[in-house]
């Protein structure tokens, strides 16, 4: 199915590839009847701005597939990444009308959004939506912690790793496969994202994947595919131990 079929598509919620940690993964049948009423699909092709900073949002969401960039501007025309938006992250919070950052597609994007009235108010009425997105978002808030002390302490060699560790961490449980033995994902990111985002050159980030490859930490099939022979050896090399230091 196409992203532009999704956007028209009505998708049953039993099939949605991210029902086990989306914000409705708590719901039983007659709350998941409910979000059905109040849901549609939106999609955005890469590099295409799903929403800028301090403009109203009329909708929370889900998102589905793809990969999206928070991103703050500054009032001389600098640019941060600040964040990563994953298959089941979600986008937009109740009870504000704006958005904090400008949200942009880094790849194709498919969105499950929810009419942001009618969400609010089954908030108030669904403890199983509350109770997740209160978890998500604490979970939101560990790991920006860690991206702290990740951007302010660690090494290039060990952002690079970290960056490489959070994304096959989200694709294993996307995918519900452990985090044992080889792992293969496909990076989202071009370097020169890696690098925006890191706070890194270019040529760091080309120089430290080269050498974690060199070093037979990763694998590179192509640009962007990656194969991890051992997770827990990557994960010494980004600087956590192997019990999950580092959120997802």
């Amino acid at each position: 199915m196409s992203l532009q079929d999704l956007q028209f598509v009505h998708q049953d919620c039993g099939d949605c590839p991210i029902r086990h940690r989306a914000v409705c993964a708590r719901c039983e049948a007659d709350e998941l009847a409910r979000l059905e009423q109040i849901k549609y699909y939106r999609s955005y092709q890469a590099g295409q701005t799903i929403v800028w900073s301090g403009d109203r949002m009329d909708f929370v969401a889900s998102v589905v597939s793809g990969i999206a960039t928070l991103t703050q501007t500054m009032e001389d025309g600098r640019r941060q990444m600040v964040g990563l938006l994953l298959p089941s992250d979600f986008v937009g919070r109740p009870g504000r009308n704006s958005a904090a950052y400008d949200v942009t597609a880094t790849t194709d994007v498919v969105m499950c959004c929810f009419r942001k009235k009618p969400f609010e108010e089954m908030m108030t009425q669904t403890p199983h939506v509350a109770q997740r997105l209160l978890e998500m978002t604490l979970d939101e808030l560990d790991s920006a912690r860690e991206w702290m002390l990740l951007l302010g302490r660690k090494t290039a060699r060990e952002k690079i790793a970290s960056l490489v560790a959070i994304i096959a961490r989200r694709d294993a449980a996307l995918n519900l496969r452990r985090t044992k033995g080889m792992l293969n994902v496909d990076l989202p990111l071009t370097r020169e994202e890696m690098a925006d985002y890191l706070g890194l050159t270019l040529e760091t980030v080309s120089r430290q994947i080269s050498a974690l490859k060199r070093d037979g930490v990763i694998h590179l099939e192509g640009k962007r595919h990656i194969a991890i022979p051992d997770f827990d050896r990557l994960l010494e090399e980004a600087g956590d131990d192997s019990d999950g230091g580092m959120l997802a």
